[in-house]
């Protein structure tokens, strides 16, 4: 079967079932394999701009033919049996429409399968999803059990930790709080999200709001920055007025995390993902490598 992934999570999802897509998405580079093949769809945007620049060309992005473009003579190429596309966030990887416009445009009649997470549950159901359309289901079914495992076994050694105010930034300028699963992994690491519930889209937040809130433990993980990129970006947060006053700060409780592999990718890494925050949370957990994680008063020195 040629499949197609068109967003990174979705990649990880298919390989972790034992089948290498055909194509995938340009951000697709895990398992490291996925970087070698060929990329179907493409990116409007600046990578490399500041994160209140990328966030202006997104919105313009948005209101003239989106964000991503998909090669359509390279789809057509690749022949594909089924693509794998989402629905959960237009800024995250390529509209559905998009898709199934550019699909109707080949000779081939590939399934479009979209999935639209929103909660760590409903990423467990997209990988049984895939699962039924690659033919692999007991091996979703499988790893689907071995992931809801790990995530009991943080909750129940969370369980008597320290439940401390927490807040999760997947964008910087403009401050974003986190929301669609990620409220829950910090629920399952027995901590309190404030700012956002489960299923809650990410969306832009008043500052003075995360100050109100002040978390007692802030992670910062942008969608798409790994830890050299937040690190280029940390004065979106360290500059701002009362900073040095939060909580957070002041207890040398805030961590970066790489958001371009954890927090923001809705696929079985979903589950190290609150590994990771466990981990930066309490002590007694296994504290995250410093390419996955590191304190941001770090990352600051290393500027």
């Amino acid at each position: 079967m040629n499949v197609v992934t068109l967003l990174p999570s979705a990649t990880e999802v298919v390989f972790a079932l034992g089948v290498e897509p055909v194509g995938v998405s340009h951000e697709c580079d895990y398992p490291p394999a996925a970087a070698d093949l060929p990329a179907v769809e493409y990116s409007r945007i600046d990578a490399d701009a500041s994160t209140a620049e990328i966030d202006r060309q997104v919105q313009e992005a948005e209101e003239s033919g989106g964000v991503y473009g998909i090669d359509v003579d390279l789809l057509d190429e690749l022949d594909p049996d089924l693509v794998v596309t989402q629905g959960v966030c237009d800024v995250c990887a390529v509209d559905e429409v998009l898709v199934h416009d550019a699909v109707e445009r080949i000779d081939a009649n590939p399934a479009v399968l979209t999935t639209d997470p929103h909660s760590v549950g409903d990423v467990f159901d997209d990988v049984r999803a895939v699962g039924a359309a690659l033919d692999r289901e007991e091996r979703a079914a499988d790893l689907v059990a071995s992931l809801r495992e790990r995530v009991e076994r943080v909750r129940e050694r969370a369980a008597d930790a320290e439940r401390r105010r927490v807040a999760v930034l997947d964008w910087t300028d403009p401050v974003m709080v986190a929301g669609h699963w990620v409220p829950e992994l910090v629920a399952a690491a027995n901590c309190e999200y404030g700012m956002a519930d489960t299923r809650d889209p990410s969306t832009p937040r008043e500052w003075v709001d995360v100050r109100e809130y002040d978390p007692e433990a802030l992670v910062v993980a942008p969608c798409g920055y790994d830890l050299a990129q937040t690190r280029e970006n940390l004065a979106d947060l360290t500059d701002r007025p009362g900073w040095d006053e939060l909580t957070a700060v002041q207890n040398g409780d805030v961590w970066a995390i790489d958001g371009n592999h954890f927090l923001n990718r809705p696929g079985p890494r979903v589950v190290d993902s609150l590994e990771h925050l466990a981990g930066v949370l309490h002590d007694g957990f296994e504290t995250p490598s410093r390419d996955v994680a590191a304190p941001l008063s770090e990352l600051a020195a290393a500027r």
